[in-house]
This record gives C-alpha cells, sequence and structure tokens, in this order.
C-alpha cells in the first residue's frame, strides 16, 4: 500500500518515467514534466528521494536508482495494457510513435515482443 501511495501522488510516477533515459537536472526535469509548479516538484522530488526511488548525482541531477529502475520495469505491463486501452478507446487518436508509450519496453526479462520470457522468476 506503502508504494501504491507512493505512486499514486500526482506526478510521482511522471517523474520516473522521464528519467528512465538517464538524469535529468531540475530545469529539465521539470520541463518534461510540461513545466509543473517548482513547489510541487520539489515535494515529489523530496518524496522520491526519501522512498530511495531517485537519488541526487553531485552535479545535482536526478536519476533513478536501482530500485527506482525495478520500478520502472515493473510499470510496464501497465504501460502495454495502457497502449491497448488508449487504441481501443480511441483508435484513430492512439499514438503509437513513441515505443516507450507503446509499451515496446526492453527489458532483460523480456523477449523482443515484450511477453516474460517463461523461466522468468517475475
Amino acid at each position: 500500500m506503502a508504494a501504491l501511495d507512493l505512486f499514486g501522488r500526482r506526478w510521482s510516477l511522471r517523474i520516473v518515467w522521464e528519467l528512465r533515459a538517464g538524469p535529468l537536472g531540475f530545469r529539465p526535469l521539470q520541463k518534461q514534466c510540461d513545466d509543473m509548479s517548482s513547489s510541487v516538484m520539489r515535494q515529489r522530488l523530496t518524496e522520491l528521494l526519501d522512498a530511495q526511488v531517485i537519488h541526487q548525482l553531485p552535479d545535482s541531477r536526478y536519476e533513478l536508482t536501482p530500485l527506482g529502475q525495478e520500478a520502472r520495469h515493473a510499470l510496464n505491463p501497465l504501460a502495454r495494457w495502457a497502449g491497448r486501452w488508449a487504441a481501443t478507446i480511441d483508435p484513430q487518436g492512439a499514438d503509437h510513435t513513441d515505443d516507450q508509450s507503446a509499451g515496446r519496453v526492453s527489458h532483460p526479462d523480456t523477449v523482443d515482443d515484450g511477453t516474460p520470457e517463461r523461466d522468468s522468476a517475475d
């Protein structure tokens, strides 16, 4: 329940999502998150830092910790489902140009089509 509470807070998942490609500083991350307010961003970053999902590098950029990477990978099935859901609701408007949003995220426990390997521990 604590994880659902943390990730259920507005912008928390978005921050994790935007850090998927690598470290970002405060301003670039804020820009990637549709210019969310600085105060909300500071609060979410503090919560994610305290939860050890992200950490701050010496140059002040933020990046996912190994736990944060695990959380991101755990969310991949939800991202794939969301892509199918969006296509069902609005087949004309579903955006499949971003491989990440379409659920085709490379993961060591998946085969090329994103399905879990049979001997995967997940």
